[in-house]
Protein backbone atom coordinates (compact mmCIF):
# COMPACT_ATOMS: atom_id res chain seq x y z
CA UNK A 1 0.00 0.00 0.00
CA UNK A 2 1.38 3.13 -0.76
CA UNK A 3 1.19 6.06 1.81
CA UNK A 4 0.31 9.51 0.59
CA UNK A 5 1.40 12.57 2.64
CA UNK A 6 -0.46 15.87 2.63
CA UNK A 7 1.97 18.72 3.07
CA UNK A 8 0.11 21.51 5.40
CA UNK A 9 2.28 24.41 4.35
CA UNK A 10 3.51 25.15 0.57
CA UNK A 11 6.88 25.68 2.86
CA UNK A 12 10.56 25.79 1.50
CA UNK A 13 11.70 23.16 3.60
CA UNK A 14 9.12 21.11 2.14
CA UNK A 15 9.69 21.45 -1.10
CA UNK A 16 13.75 21.23 -0.54
CA UNK A 17 14.04 18.89 1.42
CA UNK A 18 11.28 17.13 2.12
CA UNK A 19 9.52 16.28 -0.64
CA UNK A 20 12.65 14.31 -1.90
CA UNK A 21 12.97 12.61 1.55
CA UNK A 22 9.41 10.66 0.92
CA UNK A 23 9.48 10.46 -2.72
CA UNK A 24 12.74 8.54 -1.69
CA UNK A 25 11.15 6.42 0.43
CA UNK A 26 9.61 3.12 -0.87
CA UNK A 27 5.83 3.25 -1.08
CA UNK A 28 5.48 7.22 -0.17
CA UNK A 29 4.01 10.03 -2.12
CA UNK A 30 2.72 13.41 -1.47
CA UNK A 31 -0.35 13.19 -2.96
CA UNK A 32 -1.58 17.30 -2.10
CA UNK A 33 -0.49 20.22 -0.60
CA UNK A 34 -2.20 23.32 1.45
CA UNK A 35 -1.44 26.44 1.50
CA UNK A 36 -3.69 29.26 2.97
CA UNK A 37 -3.19 31.41 -0.60
CA UNK A 38 -5.09 28.53 -2.82
CA UNK A 39 -3.31 30.05 -6.15
CA UNK A 40 0.47 29.86 -4.46
CA UNK A 41 -0.87 26.63 -3.46
CA UNK A 42 -1.70 25.97 -7.29
CA UNK A 43 1.46 27.53 -8.36
CA UNK A 44 3.31 25.30 -6.04
CA UNK A 45 1.42 21.99 -6.65
CA UNK A 46 2.34 22.74 -10.13
CA UNK A 47 6.12 23.29 -9.77
CA UNK A 48 6.71 20.01 -7.75
CA UNK A 49 4.34 17.56 -9.65
CA UNK A 50 1.95 17.07 -6.79
CA UNK A 51 -1.33 15.85 -7.63
CA UNK A 52 -3.82 18.13 -5.96
CA UNK A 53 -3.57 22.05 -4.40
CA UNK A 54 -6.22 21.43 -1.64
CA UNK A 55 -8.68 24.56 -1.29
CA UNK A 56 -8.96 24.09 2.30
CA UNK A 57 -7.11 22.69 5.37
CA UNK A 58 -10.21 20.27 5.76
CA UNK A 59 -9.86 19.63 2.04
CA UNK A 60 -6.62 17.91 2.50
CA UNK A 61 -7.87 15.68 5.89
CA UNK A 62 -10.78 14.66 3.91
CA UNK A 63 -8.86 13.55 0.97
CA UNK A 64 -8.64 9.34 1.48
CA UNK A 65 -5.33 9.24 -0.32
CA UNK A 66 -3.74 10.98 2.59
CA UNK A 67 -2.61 9.18 5.36
CA UNK A 68 -0.14 10.95 6.99
CA UNK A 69 0.81 14.78 7.18
CA UNK A 70 3.70 16.88 7.12
CA UNK A 71 3.03 20.39 9.03
CA UNK A 72 5.87 23.50 8.40
CA UNK A 73 3.56 26.04 8.65
CA UNK A 74 4.54 29.16 10.89
CA UNK A 75 4.85 27.77 14.81
CA UNK A 76 1.57 29.18 16.05
CA UNK A 77 -0.38 26.88 13.62
CA UNK A 78 1.04 23.73 14.66
CA UNK A 79 -1.35 22.87 17.36
CA UNK A 80 -4.84 23.68 15.61
CA UNK A 81 -3.63 21.54 12.68
CA UNK A 82 -2.40 18.93 14.33
CA UNK A 83 -5.60 18.06 16.44
CA UNK A 84 -7.95 18.57 13.21
CA UNK A 85 -5.11 16.17 11.42
CA UNK A 86 -5.54 14.12 14.54
CA UNK A 87 -9.51 14.20 14.34
CA UNK A 88 -9.62 12.91 10.97
CA UNK A 89 -7.34 9.94 11.45
CA UNK A 90 -4.21 11.11 9.79
CA UNK A 91 -0.34 10.27 11.35
CA UNK A 92 1.50 13.83 12.14
CA UNK A 93 5.23 14.46 11.32
CA UNK A 94 5.17 17.89 12.30
CA UNK A 95 8.04 20.75 12.24
CA UNK A 96 9.56 21.98 15.30
CA UNK A 97 8.76 23.53 17.92
CA UNK A 98 5.73 21.63 18.03
CA UNK A 99 3.93 24.30 19.48
CA UNK A 100 3.92 27.77 21.32
CA UNK A 101 3.22 26.40 24.97
CA UNK A 102 3.94 22.88 26.50
CA UNK A 103 0.28 22.98 27.52
CA UNK A 104 -0.42 22.99 23.89
CA UNK A 105 2.73 20.26 22.60
CA UNK A 106 0.75 18.17 25.89
CA UNK A 107 -3.14 18.36 24.41
CA UNK A 108 -1.17 17.36 20.60
CA UNK A 109 0.16 14.09 22.25
CA UNK A 110 -2.81 13.24 23.68
CA UNK A 111 -5.05 13.85 21.03
CA UNK A 112 -2.70 11.78 18.83
CA UNK A 113 -2.63 8.98 21.72
CA UNK A 114 -6.62 9.03 21.57
CA UNK A 115 -7.00 8.82 17.40
CA UNK A 116 -4.12 6.15 17.70
CA UNK A 117 -1.93 7.62 15.04
CA UNK A 118 1.55 8.42 14.76
CA UNK A 119 3.15 12.30 16.36
CA UNK A 120 6.72 12.58 15.15
CA UNK A 121 8.89 15.63 15.44
CA UNK A 122 10.92 16.51 12.61
CA UNK A 123 14.14 17.02 14.68
CA UNK A 124 16.78 15.62 11.89
CA UNK A 125 19.69 16.44 13.27
CA UNK A 126 19.70 12.76 15.21
CA UNK A 127 19.38 10.93 12.27
CA UNK A 128 23.35 12.21 11.33
CA UNK A 129 25.75 9.58 11.55
CA UNK A 130 27.82 11.73 13.41
CA UNK A 131 25.82 12.11 16.29
CA UNK A 132 24.64 8.31 16.21
CA UNK A 133 28.41 7.65 16.70
CA UNK A 134 28.86 10.27 19.57
CA UNK A 135 26.47 8.72 21.40
CA UNK A 136 27.17 5.09 21.12
CA UNK A 137 30.85 6.14 21.73
CA UNK A 138 29.70 8.09 25.47
CA UNK A 139 27.06 5.36 25.60
CA UNK A 140 30.63 2.54 25.49
CA UNK A 141 32.40 4.82 28.03
CA UNK A 142 35.20 6.01 25.06
CA UNK A 143 35.58 9.18 26.72
CA UNK A 144 34.73 7.78 30.60
CA UNK A 145 31.87 10.05 32.32
CA UNK A 146 30.68 12.80 30.51
CA UNK A 147 31.63 16.35 32.02
CA UNK A 148 30.25 19.33 29.66
CA UNK A 149 29.31 19.61 26.31
CA UNK A 150 29.28 22.46 23.81
CA UNK A 151 27.29 23.30 21.02
CA UNK A 152 27.83 26.17 19.18
CA UNK A 153 25.12 26.89 16.42
CA UNK A 154 25.63 30.28 14.93
CA UNK A 155 24.83 31.09 11.64
CA UNK A 156 23.81 33.96 9.28
CA UNK A 157 20.47 34.12 7.97
CA UNK A 158 19.98 34.08 4.49
CA UNK A 159 17.05 36.57 3.13
CA UNK A 160 14.44 34.06 1.70
CA UNK A 161 14.19 33.22 5.68
CA UNK A 162 14.36 36.14 6.97
CA UNK A 163 10.66 37.99 7.48
CA UNK A 164 8.44 36.29 10.24
CA UNK A 165 11.50 34.66 12.13
CA UNK A 166 12.78 38.25 13.17
CA UNK A 167 9.86 40.69 13.38
CA UNK A 168 6.63 38.08 14.70
CA UNK A 169 7.15 36.90 18.26
CA UNK A 170 3.50 36.09 17.98
CA UNK A 171 4.28 33.25 15.14
CA UNK A 172 7.51 31.96 17.48
CA UNK A 173 10.28 34.14 15.31
CA UNK A 174 13.60 34.39 17.30
CA UNK A 175 16.57 31.97 17.69
CA UNK A 176 15.86 29.92 20.29
CA UNK A 177 12.63 28.42 18.98
CA UNK A 178 14.36 28.29 15.12
CA UNK A 179 17.56 26.66 16.57
CA UNK A 180 18.10 26.20 19.88
CA UNK A 181 15.10 23.43 20.10
CA UNK A 182 17.46 21.23 17.77
CA UNK A 183 20.58 21.75 19.92
CA UNK A 184 18.64 20.90 22.90
CA UNK A 185 17.50 17.60 21.35
CA UNK A 186 21.19 16.66 19.82
CA UNK A 187 22.15 16.68 23.31
CA UNK A 188 19.40 15.17 24.96
CA UNK A 189 19.98 12.20 22.05
CA UNK A 190 23.23 12.16 22.05
CA UNK A 191 23.84 12.63 26.05
CA UNK A 192 20.69 10.65 26.46
CA UNK A 193 19.93 12.42 29.50
CA UNK A 194 17.28 14.89 29.94
CA UNK A 195 18.06 18.87 30.71
CA UNK A 196 16.73 20.25 34.40
CA UNK A 197 17.98 23.98 34.05
CA UNK A 198 18.92 26.37 32.20
CA UNK A 199 20.29 30.47 32.24
CA UNK A 200 20.56 32.24 29.26
CA UNK A 201 21.21 35.65 27.88
CA UNK A 202 20.10 36.69 24.26
CA UNK A 203 20.78 39.66 22.48
CA UNK A 204 19.06 41.81 19.33
CA UNK A 205 22.41 42.52 16.96
CA UNK A 206 20.54 44.30 14.30
CA UNK A 207 18.55 42.16 12.40
CA UNK A 208 15.81 41.05 14.24
CA UNK A 209 12.79 43.44 15.33
CA UNK A 210 10.90 43.76 18.07
CA UNK A 211 11.00 41.99 20.94
CA UNK A 212 12.29 38.91 19.08
CA UNK A 213 16.22 37.91 19.86
CA UNK A 214 18.98 37.20 17.03
CA UNK A 215 20.97 35.32 19.09
CA UNK A 216 21.39 33.59 22.21
CA UNK A 217 23.72 32.27 24.46
CA UNK A 218 22.57 29.23 27.51
CA UNK A 219 24.13 26.64 29.89
CA UNK A 220 22.12 23.88 30.33
CA UNK A 221 22.35 21.63 33.37
CA UNK A 222 21.61 17.76 32.40
CA UNK A 223 20.20 15.33 34.77
CA UNK A 224 23.46 13.31 34.15
CA UNK A 225 25.67 16.27 35.44
CA UNK A 226 26.87 17.39 32.67
CA UNK A 227 27.01 21.36 31.58
CA UNK A 228 26.29 22.34 28.37
CA UNK A 229 27.20 25.80 27.16
CA UNK A 230 24.80 26.49 23.81
CA UNK A 231 25.54 29.48 21.44
CA UNK A 232 23.05 30.15 18.46
CA UNK A 233 22.77 33.35 16.27
CA UNK A 234 21.07 34.33 13.48
CA UNK A 235 23.60 37.07 12.49
CA UNK A 236 27.20 35.40 12.47
CA UNK A 237 28.56 34.12 8.74
CA UNK A 238 31.91 32.65 9.38
CA UNK A 239 31.76 30.43 12.52
CA UNK A 240 31.52 27.34 11.38
CA UNK A 241 29.43 24.59 13.76
CA UNK A 242 30.14 21.76 16.09
CA UNK A 243 29.32 19.94 18.63
CA UNK A 244 31.93 19.11 21.68
CA UNK A 245 31.45 16.55 24.56
CA UNK A 246 34.23 15.98 27.00
CA UNK A 247 34.81 13.56 29.74
CA UNK A 248 36.28 12.04 32.46
CA UNK A 249 38.81 10.14 30.07
CA UNK A 250 38.60 11.81 26.73
CA UNK A 251 36.64 14.07 24.31
CA UNK A 252 34.47 14.00 20.98
CA UNK A 253 35.02 17.31 19.36
CA UNK A 254 32.64 16.82 16.11
CA UNK A 255 32.88 19.87 13.41
CA UNK A 256 29.99 20.64 10.52
CA UNK A 257 27.96 18.22 12.12
CA UNK A 258 24.35 20.88 12.82
CA UNK A 259 24.06 21.85 9.51
CA UNK A 260 23.35 18.67 7.46
CA UNK A 261 24.99 19.81 3.84
CA UNK A 262 27.94 19.99 5.58
CA UNK A 263 31.13 17.53 5.94
CA UNK A 264 31.04 16.26 9.24
CA UNK A 265 34.42 15.77 11.13
CA UNK A 266 34.51 13.86 14.33
CA UNK A 267 37.86 13.15 16.32
CA UNK A 268 38.16 11.53 19.71
CA UNK A 269 41.12 12.32 21.64
CA UNK A 270 42.02 9.81 24.86
CA UNK A 271 45.09 9.14 26.73
CA UNK A 272 45.83 6.62 23.39
CA UNK A 273 45.91 9.59 21.21
CA UNK A 274 43.46 11.31 18.07
CA UNK A 275 41.34 9.14 16.30
CA UNK A 276 39.21 10.42 13.38
CA UNK A 277 36.42 8.96 12.40
CA UNK A 278 35.15 7.78 9.04
CA UNK A 279 31.89 9.39 8.91
CA UNK A 280 30.05 10.53 5.28
CA UNK A 281 27.53 12.84 5.77
CA UNK A 282 24.00 11.52 5.37
CA UNK A 283 20.25 12.18 3.92
CA UNK A 284 19.04 12.88 7.38
CA UNK A 285 15.47 13.80 6.13
CA UNK A 286 15.14 10.83 4.36
CA UNK A 287 15.93 8.56 7.52
CA UNK A 288 13.15 10.32 9.27
CA UNK A 289 10.95 9.83 7.01
CA UNK A 290 11.66 5.96 6.97
CA UNK A 291 11.33 5.94 10.52
CA UNK A 292 8.33 7.90 10.73
CA UNK A 293 7.13 5.12 8.39
CA UNK A 294 8.06 2.17 10.33
CA UNK A 295 6.11 3.99 13.20
CA UNK A 296 2.85 3.89 11.05
CA UNK A 297 3.39 0.69 10.13
CA UNK A 298 4.18 -0.68 13.84
CA UNK A 299 7.55 -2.14 13.02
CA UNK A 300 9.65 0.65 14.83
CA UNK A 301 9.44 4.36 16.51
CA UNK A 302 9.81 7.46 14.99
CA UNK A 303 13.53 9.21 15.23
CA UNK A 304 12.06 11.83 17.36
CA UNK A 305 8.24 11.24 18.94
CA UNK A 306 6.01 13.87 20.33
CA UNK A 307 7.51 13.46 23.39
CA UNK A 308 11.12 14.17 22.22
CA UNK A 309 9.50 17.89 20.55
CA UNK A 310 7.79 18.33 23.86
CA UNK A 311 10.81 18.30 25.87
CA UNK A 312 12.91 20.25 22.90
CA UNK A 313 10.22 22.94 22.94
CA UNK A 314 9.98 22.89 27.09
CA UNK A 315 13.50 23.68 27.57
CA UNK A 316 13.58 25.98 24.43
CA UNK A 317 11.01 28.02 26.65
CA UNK A 318 12.94 27.96 29.96
CA UNK A 319 16.00 29.36 27.63
CA UNK A 320 13.73 32.24 26.50
CA UNK A 321 12.20 33.23 30.39
CA UNK A 322 15.92 33.12 31.84
CA UNK A 323 16.90 35.43 28.93
CA UNK A 324 13.85 37.62 30.29
CA UNK A 325 14.48 37.50 33.83
CA UNK A 326 17.78 36.74 34.56
CA UNK A 327 17.08 33.93 36.07
CA UNK A 328 18.18 30.11 35.86
CA UNK A 329 14.99 28.51 35.11
CA UNK A 330 14.19 24.88 35.87
CA UNK A 331 12.88 22.71 32.62
CA UNK A 332 10.57 20.17 33.61
CA UNK A 333 7.57 18.71 31.05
Amino acid sequence: MTIGFGFIGASGIAKHKMLAAIRNTPDCEVVSVYSSNLERGRAYAAETQIPHAASSLEDLLANPAVHAVYISTTNELHHAQTLAAAQAGKHVLCEKPLAMSQLEAQTMLAACREAGVVLATNHHLRNAHAHRAMRDLIANGAIGKPIAARVFHAVYLRESLQGWRLDKPEAGGGVVLDIVVHDVDTLRFVLQAEPTEVISLSQQFGMSAGSVEDGSMAVFRFANGVIAQVHTAFTVPYAGNGFEVHGTDGSLIAKNVMHPAAQPEVLLRTANGEQRLELAANEVYSLGVARFIAAIQGTGKPAASGEDGLWSLASALACLESAHTGQKVAISV
